[in-house]
């Protein structure tokens, strides 16, 4: 166990690595500190997607898998795991829920609505899952399927959204049943910002078929100046001009995203204005919704990790982040608890939101800075935890060169905190939780592309002792797993007994 000191756990948000080349937003910004940082004996790589973290094999990593693991100190089985084991098993065709749903609304003659997002990125949904629902619904013997499609754009290539369009059509062909009756871009649909505005267009394309009129679905696809994120909420027309699946009295809604937080806000939207008209709701994955709504998969256990080990042993922390990753440092990084504990203290960096996160690569890191460095200097905070947002923030706009300022920007606000950590005696650990800016090209069929994802490469993990201490030099592999558990080494503390990682310094 390292000598016990107070410290300063950074998560930078997309930081992954890759050799330099012309898509690696990350080693083309002038980022002297990383560099040097990265440069010294305490720095490693480790694996943060795929199996290592709970993901399926070749999966790429993402913040809220990310953070979980970094917390618990153990690779968790993460929801898309769990619906692939459902799927692939045929246990989903005999889930009791699902089967009375469905047998009710084949009784009544209403329809089945899939609302998600349609991209195979696995981040947040895999568009292949509709073709097992699908096929679920015709056996059933559904009258009607209607999927209101949510196009991406940020977590798959922009210029993509036509083929998934395609796939999805394929798919209620081969079933014999279903068919499009909307496309809405995820600026939309998926926000999570608490702007209703948006979410509100999206719902009311969905529930009452009101919004851009058109007679095929990648007619929508011209709606947007701004990347297939943000297509128009679209709503597909019959032969007679009406709309063609808004959501009547009686019809079951089934939310197709596997990941909670950015279409819970659009679930409890429908929820509110549909559920007094005898609509039943249900999510394939588990949610966090306002609203009650039965889950078809539920979650895995994510407790007994960081979180939990600090308040046992009564040990304070402050988490601080962006609006945009403010759930990712207390939430996620807490098992999943939404409760806060008597020793953890959240603070929330609410800065203006830009429209465009390419207009203002900086976001609100000054402010997050100002109080990291405002928390370090307590003497009653053994751990500030903050995350950096800006390269995965600004990295998703799949602008090379907006995501190099963020890059240079995070630089600076490491710089800086670093030299507080000097100041107060304080280790710093900086991780990525998983890889993003050092990719932002892709091609397929020949063809370049901005690319904005997350990818499978090794984030860099970087350890800067506080002065005069003694730490081992990092050996062998490295995962997500092993952050919790070094932490709770740097702080003299040995880990929780859940805990499968092991200290790296």
């Amino acid at each position: 166990m390292s000598a016990a000191r107070p410290g300063i756990l950074l998560v930078l948000d997309g930081w992954g690595h890759a050799e330099p080349g012309e898509a690696n937003a990350l080693t083309a910004a002038d980022t002297p500190c990383l560099d040097r940082l990265l440069g010294t004996p305490f720095a490693v790589l480790a694996e943060a997607s795929g199996s290592a973290v709970g993901l399926l094999p070749g999966t790429v990593g993402n913040s809220e898998i990310g953070h979980i693991v970094i917390g618990a100190g153990r690779p968790v089985p993460y929801d898309s795991v769990l619906v692939e084991e459902r799927i692939s098993s045929g246990a989903l065709r005999s889930d009791e829920t699902l089967s009375a749903a469905l047998t009710g609304v084949a009784r009544t003659g209403g329809s089945l609505h899939l609302v998600g997002l349609t991209s195979d990125g696995m981040i947040h949904a895999n568009v292949h899952h509709l073709r097992e629902l699908l096929h679920i619904a015709a056996l059933f013997a559904v009258p009607e399927v209607r999927i209101h499609a949510i196009t991406d754009g940020r977590d798959v290539a922009d210029g993509t959204a036509a083929t998934y369009l395609e796939t999805v059509e394929g798919y209620a062909a081969e079933a014999g049943i279903g068919r499009i009756a909307t496309v809405t871009g995820r600026g939309y649909a998926l926000d999570k910002s608490g702007d209703l505005a948006l979410t509100g267009r999206a719902a009311r394309a969905i529930a009452d078929g009101a919004g851009h009129l058109i007679g095929e679905p990648k007619e929508a696809l011209a709606t947007t100046g701004r990347g297939e994120e943000w297509v128009e909420p679209s709503v597909v027309t019959g032969g007679d001009g009406a709309p063609a699946g808004p959501v009547r009295d009686g019809d079951v809604v089934l939310f197709t995203n596997f990941r909670s937080d950015r279409i819970q806000q659009l679930a409890d939207h429908l929820h509110r204005d549909l559920a007094a008209r005898g609509v039943t709701f249900l999510s394939l994955a588990q949610y966090d919704t306002d609203a009650a709504i039965p889950a078809l998969v539920h979650r895995a256990d994510a407790g007994g990790g960081l979180a939990a080990r600090l308040a046992e042993m009564g040990l304070r922390s402050v988490r601080i982040a962006e609006a945009e990753k403010f759930e990712h440092v207390t939430y996620y990084l807490n098992g999943r608890e939404a409760a806060v504990a008597p020793v953890e203290e959240h603070v929330r960096i609410s800065g203006a939101t830009p429209p465009d996160y390419r207009a203002g690569p900086e976001m609100s890191i000054g402010q997050v800075t100002e109080a990291v460095g405002s928390a370090a200097r307590r003497d009653d905070v053994p751990l500030v935890v903050a995350n950096l947002a800006n390269i995965d923030v600004v990295g998703h706009t799949g602008d090379h060169a907006a995501t190099v300022r963020a890059a240079e920007h995070t630089d600076r606000a490491v710089e800086a905190l670093c030299r507080v950590a000097s100041e107060t005696g304080r280790w710093v650990l900086l991780v990525g939780d998983h890889g993003n800016a050092e990719k932002m090209l892709t091609e397929s069929d020949g063809v370049r592309r901005p690319y904005g994802g997350h990818t499978t490469n090794p984030v860099p993990a970087v350890l800067v002792p506080a002065e005069g201490q003694q730490v081992d030099r990092p050996q062998g592999a490295a995962t997500l797993a092993d952050i919790a558990p070094s932490v709770l080494s740097l702080l003299g503390v040995g880990p929780a007994p859940a805990m499968t990682g092991r200290a790296l310094w």
